[in-house]
């Protein structure tokens, strides 16, 4: 068992469901009639050409190009320019998207055992698989959109950084950037995340030369020197212990971690400048872009002009909490959470009501409705909105708490693993990327889904299975209404398909 394993595995839904849509919906749909056109323009090597409707960067389409370009190689070194545009068609360039949907499996895997060294490797394949069949990236497989990519760029920028080859994270980094924009706040997220891992490290590394110390210290002193030393001792076996990886973030607290981050960070301030600096070269050329561009969006800026959505990130934490409901909505978790609430219940209840009065607020002032949201009853989004959220003035009130819910129950599991201050960059990273987004996109909390995941505790596996059983009856439900149930509107020809 292992990333073959893994890769086999998810060929095998692959390449039949691709097959299968190709067949029934073998034209572009959706956004594909924005995506696939222009793809075939760079095929054509008209690489001016630019539909001005199209938000994201070109990055897929240069992709798309090295994939055709090793289906087909001998056109290629034939130059038949226009033999080579014909072979970029619907299905051709759909492919990609599956042929990477394999590749974001071997990396869910590669990163879930060297975040896990102990965990073992059948298990690592059941996850990797599990997390393959997430409904949102599984569903985007089989279309031509910007999504698949976008997470293996991501992912494979997060597993160079974790084998410590930032300058090749840092240029995955820009492939990532080419293809979504909003992956710059990923590339500094994974920045943020091996810096705070350096320091940690550095400072865990000086506690222990400090402890050896004191210990050759207490060997060689009288008996009542001895007695006092070891009191020493005692303090430094526990501050290391504290420090360590696996109860740093539920031992210290968030204001003593950033101190002890930010004292490190000095001390290692030129290791970290050679180590980092491809990161913020990236980070200065995305800030010049975004001077020249006027914005972050290619097109259609108006459509897609940047908001203050705070409700977003309130419906980011219940959706991703429903997809690993197993793991969060459980007597035992919801019992774990008043527990610690409990036993900490002056700060936590203060944190309590301060996070259920953000909530209402961002909800009552923050909470948007796109035109696009309103007006597409292809997304499932459209019959969300209407038939929970928008049935009642009050609703939206109402689901305040289950939001908080959520979120709590997203902290406390990431907490048991990972430190605060990694909980914390996870939190305003996810909400830089969501909180701008004028539109409800159940698309736009693939990636920081994936982070969660990736990053939460492996112990109980029947709520990995519970979790992919529900996977499996969503895409089936899914996919099953996009292929055979279309229907017609009145004010506009063609047939229309049922989409996220």
């Amino acid at each position: 068992m292992g990333r073959i394993a893994v890769a086999a595995l998810v060929s095998l839904w692959v390449i039949p469901i691709s097959i299968l849509v190709n067949h029934i919906v073998p034209d572009p749909y959706m956004d594909e009639i924005f995506h696939i056109p222009q793809a075939q323009q760079y095929c054509k090597g008209n690489f001016r050409s630019w539909d001005p409707m199209i938000t994201t960067p070109p990055g897929l389409y240069y992709l798309s190009l090295a994939h055709v370009a090793s289906l087909f190689p001998g056109m290629l070194c034939a130059q038949v320019a226009s033999s080579f545009s014909d072979v970029c068609s619907t299905a051709v360039l759909r492919s990609i998207n599956g042929i990477l949907a394999v590749v974001c499996s071997i990396l869910f895997y590669e990163i879930i055992i060297h975040l896990r060294p102990a965990l073992d490797r059948r298990k690592a394949t059941l996850c990797a698989v599990i997390l393959a069949l997430y409904p949102l990236h599984w569903f985007f497989t089989f279309l031509y959109y910007t999504d698949v990519a976008s997470l293996t760029a991501v992912l494979a920028m997060y597993l160079a950084a974790l084998k410590k080859n930032y300058q090749f994270s840092a240029l995955l980094g820009v492939v990532s950037i080419l293809i979504r924009q909003t992956n710059i706040i990923w590339m500094l997220f994974v920045a943020c995340t091996e810096i705070i891992n350096i320091t940690m490290v550095h400072q865990r590394d000086n506690v222990i030369v400090d402890d050896v110390a004191i210990r050759k210290n207490v060997t060689m002193g009288a008996n009542l020197r001895k007695r006092k030393l070891g009191n020493a001792v005692d303090g430094a076996n526990y501050f290391r212990t504290n420090t360590s990886t696996s109860s740093t973030a539920n031992a210290s607290g968030l204001l003593d971690e950033i101190q002890a981050i930010l004292i490190s960070s000095w001390h290692l301030k030129y290791e970290l400048l050679v180590s980092f600096c491809p990161f913020f070269v990236v980070l200065v050329a995305f800030a010049a872009f975004i001077l020249l561009n006027g914005s972050v969006v290619l097109g259609a800026k108006e459509a897609h002009a940047v908001s203050p959505h705070l409700a977003q990130i309130l419906y980011f934490s219940l959706v991703s909490a429903i997809s690993m409901a197993p793991l969060h909505f459980t007597f035992s978790q919801a019992v774990n959470l008043f527990q610690l609430m409990w036993k900490n219940r002056p700060y936590c209840f203060l944190i309590g009501f301060l996070a259920l009065t953000a909530g209402f607020l961002s909800v009552h002032f923050f909470s948007l409705a796109h035109p696009y949201l309103l007006a597409d009853n292809r997304h499932y989004t459209f019959y969300l909105w209407r038939r929970i959220i928008g049935l009642h003035w009050s609703m939206k009130y109402i689901l305040v708490p289950l939001y908080i819910y959520s979120w709590l129950s997203i902290f406390s599991i990431l907490g048991r693993v990972q430190k605060k201050t990694g909980v914390l960059a996870y939190f305003l990273a996810s909400a830089a990327v969501l909180v701008p987004a004028p539109l409800i996109e159940f698309r736009y909390y693939t990636i920081p889904f994936y982070f969660l995941m990736l990053h939460s505790p492996i112990y109980d596996y029947r709520s990995w299975l519970l979790a992919g059983i529900l996977y499996i009856a969503i895409n089936v439900f899914t996919m099953m209404m996009f292929l055979f149930r279309p229907f017609h509107w009145n004010h506009e020809p063609g047939i229309q398909r049922f989409i996220w």
